[in-house]
């Protein structure tokens, strides 16, 4: 074979690992050029990257990543809550000590069926690798035109940009995605189970404190609630964005699913520990509402998501929230929080990531 044949068979190599599409011109050469070709299915967050901050994604990767000590959260078998009233107890107390010292705690035995998890999971990364230019198409999935995301539009410096995108799907209209019915289907079961957990972990952590548990019954109806599907591209600059940027939740708590990748990490006692996935388990994270209800009590850890350099990552989550009227009071005094309505709570986080780019989050609502 000569060179010039085997330069024409090399042209236009597609090259697939571990999540990763990129396209190389190699002629006459048996490396390729540095700059790949972005799939349709990806969002342009290099280009974005790079007209904002400048030439990033092009150079080498020199700095160090967020390599960080690793654990294990606390583990609470959900199951102990059908036996006897010692177990019962017990089970209680460990959901009640984990959101008071952690903020973050794993379940198992929680009642979602893993085949539900596995289907969910094909489908989102279907839908992902729909082209870009359909999935901002809000004629996709019958939803908004916000309810696809990708980066952080208003960064203003890279450690605010966040390498992901995301499906935001309220349960008032997961109905509406005809067009995806396996997903519709797999979402409804989902969000059944997880509303049930929530609202049954809820119940729990209300009465620790003595307060009235029907509160979320009346104010967390299903048609507030939203689930978010999330993918975490494999990144060429790790080391200078996230894939989520640090934050707290904004809702009472989050159920999450993520896959065995890793990425996730959370901020306790100042220091950034990341998180050793548990392929049984569920995730839940009290969220600020939580923590401005219970009057600091339990915490509403930061958290983030680092990006990976080789492998993309999956996520999916329920988020408990209130109708935006709700007002969120301390249910125990003297309060440290004034009370304030979810509506004017999601307004000024807004409007500080809009002005600032961060999330000011509750210190706004300090008395």
């Amino acid at each position: 074979m000569t060179a010039a044949l085997l330069g024409l068979l090399l042209l236009n190599v597609l090259w697939c690992a571990h999540g990763r599409y990129y396209v190389y011109d190699q002629i006459m050469t048996d490396q390729p050029l540095r700059k790949p070709v972005r799939m349709e299915s990806e969002p342009p967050f290099g280009e974005f990257v790079n007209s904002v901050f400048g030439n990033i994604v092009e150079q080498e990767e020199t700095e160090a990543k967020f390599d960080v000590d690793e654990c294990e959260l606390p583990l609470i078998d959900l199951g102990h809550l059908n036996l006897g009233n010692l177990e019962h107890e017990e089970c209680k107390r460990k959901i009640c000590e984990a959101s008071t010292e952690w903020g973050f705690f794993q379940i198992v035995n929680h009642g979602v069926s893993k085949e539900i998890l596995s289907r969910i999971h094909r489908e989102q990364v279907e839908l992902f690798r729909q082209p870009f230019q359909i999935k901002t198409n809000e004629k996709l999935l019958n939803l908004s035109s916000g309810c696809y995301r990708w980066g952080t539009q208003t960064a203003i410096t890279q450690k605010q940009f966040a390498w992901s995108e995301a499906f935001h799907i309220p349960l008032s209209t997961i109905f509406q995605l005809s067009e995806f019915e396996g997903l519709r289907s797999s979402l409804q079961e989902f969000a059944i189970k997880a509303s049930d957990l929530a609202q049954q972990i809820a119940k729990i952590l209300a009465e620790n404190l003595g307060c009235k548990s029907t509160f979320f019954f009346k104010n967390c109806l299903p048609s507030s609630c939203y689930i978010r599907m999330n993918r975490y591209p494999a990144c060429p600059v790790s080391s200078k964005v996230f894939g989520l940027i640090p934050h707290t939740d904004s809702d009472f708590l989050t159920v999450l699913h993520q896959d065995q990748v890793g990425g996730l990490q959370l901020l306790k006692d100042g220091k950034w520990i990341r998180v050793k996935p548990n392929p049984d388990a569920l995730v839940i994270n009290i969220g600020d509402l939580f923590q401005a209800w219970s009057n600091g009590v339990y915490k509403s850890l930061e958290h983030r998501v680092v990006a990976n350099h080789e492998i993309e990552r999956f996520s999916f989550a329920y988020f408990l929230c209130p109708s935006h009227d709700t007002v969120i009071q301390s249910c125990c005094e003297p309060s440290i929080y004034r009370k304030f309505s979810f509506r004017e709570y999601r307004q000024q986080v807004e409007e500080d990531v809009k002005t600032t780019g961060d999330k000011v989050g509750l210190s706004r609502f300090r008395r």
